[in-house]
């Protein structure tokens, strides 16, 4: 899967980062969300297109202004 979009909310801490990914293998489409950095939990969503991707993506951030895109 590549990852097509890449936020996290701006907290380095460990406890605190969040990240959101959208990721595709150009048929299928999945909404990863994942707290604590590298070593932390996540959830890992199927989609059935790129539109409910984003729609998750944006529910996952709960449509705050403070997360950051991260270049892919």
């Amino acid at each position: 899967m590549k990852t097509e979009r890449h936020w996290w909310n701006g907290d380095r801490t460990p406890r605190g980062r969040r990240d959101v990914y959208i990721r595709t293998d150009g048929e299928s489409w999945e909404v990863e969300a994942r707290a604590g950095g590298g070593a932390g939990r996540s959830k890992i969503y199927e989609c059935p297109g790129r539109q409910s991707a984003e729609i998750l993506a944006q529910a996952w951030m709960n449509g705050q202004n403070r997360w950051q895109v991260v270049a892919t």
